[in-house]
């Protein structure tokens, strides 16, 4: 009996659920289904025969192996559930509420929108990539490319039209205000597609198509428009992509009322200048590609032009500043056309002194290109002035983006001061 209990249990090996039994035989193995074996030892004696032949019937049962067995059974149904879960979510796409990577909460917080699933080589998301790097297409379509989270969720608020939003996991999607995105398409796609064609190191996972938006149709923040002064900032052949998305961001901190762009101007809508610009489109309004006629449409009428000139230096008292004058004054060469008049010169000042005390435009030119003629026309005839800021010797000039931040806060410091002052005397006139 012990020999036999011996080779059995040598000769015994399973294999999960179609193990097999390996045994031996004077030298010869076979290979037997063990399944039999193992059911042959689940089975309980219905009764015991002693020698004597008596007998005794088993009454109790075997509880603690019934539990085991329910047990064991038990989770190999649910490992199959899962398994059978896992291959029919991986061909299913459509309905959001009814996919199966998502919690019972999250359903109920999508809304019930839906979604497809990008097929492998679907090459939509490369196309709207164009979006972002032409600025033809942008124009001709009619279409800006917004990428992450923030960005995505300003322009919701402010009102603009997304037509087209591709994300990487569902959890992305669940950050994003999903009552503004019924009339939108919503396509998933791999993370590793994603990163492809984005424009960051690190994708957020989120990419949205927009239509371009209408400055003239967003909902701004009350906030911000309850802080704004009456300052205005024209950007003249502002190239740079980062230097322009840097002041739109500093005319949105300082309160401006809005923003105007030249045609000589990069684009407000290239990602670079929306990344630098944090939102800044979608807190104030930013007209872009505009003439030098339409310009004088979005200023009020008794508004002062002021100029940047961050590449003046101090004057010396008693000496006139070299160029002030000779690019401005009057000139008898005979190559001058008649057609376009002589401009007396523009008085410089420094910018801390008193310059916006009613509703006050500020240009800033580039860096190459610097001003236009038509910028300073615009602020010989409102009587405006160069404004500089002093510098330390050696130093050629100052970053657009720097000069504009300084004057637009300082022009901010003056309105609200004036405004104070106003708001002190009518009182004083009140309680009189």
């Amino acid at each position: 009996m012990a020999a036999l209990l011996y080779n059995v249990c040598r000769g015994f090996v399973i294999f999960g659920e179609r193990s097999l039994l390996l045994r031996g035989y004077n030298n010869h193995r076979t290979l037997v289904n063990s399944r039999r074996y193992v059911r042959a030892l689940r089975r309980r004696p219905v009764a015991v025969v002693y020698p004597d032949g008596e007998r005794q019937r088993l009454i109790k049962s075997n509880e603690a192996a019934d539990k085991m067995n329910q047990k064991l059974f038990t989770q190999k149904d649910k490992h199959r559930e899962k398994v059978s879960g896992r291959a029919g979510s991986q061909q299913w796409s459509g309905h959001v509420s009814a996919c199966a990577e998502e919690s019972p909460q999250m359903k109920d917080k999508l809304s019930g929108l839906r979604f497809e699933k990008a097929p492998a080589g679907d090459n939509r998301l490369a196309k709207v990539a164009s979006v972002a790097w032409s600025r033809a297409f942008r124009d001709k379509e009619g279409k800006v490319l917004l990428e992450g989270r923030r960005l995505i969720c300003d322009a919701l608020s402010a009102g603009a039209a997304p037509q087209m939003l591709f994300f990487s996991a569902v959890e992305r999607l669940q950050e994003l205000p999903l009552g503004k995105l019924q009339q939108a398409k919503l396509i998933k796609v791999r993370y590793e597609d994603m990163k492809t064609w984005s424009d960051l190191v690190t994708p957020q996972g989120v990419i949205a198509i927009f239509s371009k938006p209408d400055a003239s149709r967003l909902v701004f923040p009350k906030d911000t428009r309850f802080q704004s002064v009456p300052l205005f900032l024209l950007c003249d052949n502002i190239r740079d992509a980062g230097n322009l998305g840097t002041i739109l961001r500093c005319a949105a901190a300082a309160g401006c009322e809005r923003v105007l762009l030249t045609k000589g101007c990069v684009d407000a809508w290239e990602p670079k200048v929306l990344r630098a610009a944090m939102g800044a489109h979608f807190r104030l309004p930013v007209f872009p590609n505009l003439d030098w006629d339409e310009i004088s449409k979005h200023l009020p009428k008794d508004v002062v032009v002021h100029v940047a000139d961050n590449s003046i230096k101090a004057p010396v008292p008693g000496q006139i500043e070299k160029g002030s004058l000779d690019d401005y004054s009057e000139s008898d060469s005979d190559e001058e056309s008649d057609d376009e008049p002589s401009l007396p010169c523009l008085k410089p000042q420094v910018y801390y002194e008193s310059w916006a005390q009613r509703s006050t435009a500020l240009v800033i030119g580039g860096e190459t290109h610097g001003l236009s003629l038509e910028a300073r026309r615009l602020a010989v005839e409102t009587e405006g002035k160069r404004l500089f800021v002093p510098m330390a010797p050696g130093v050629e000039s100052l970053n657009s983006a720097m000069a504009a931040s300084i004057l637009l806060f300082e022009g901010r410091r003056q309105l609200l001061q004036l405004l104070d002052k106003t708001l002190r005397r009518t009182r004083s006139k009140i309680y009189k």
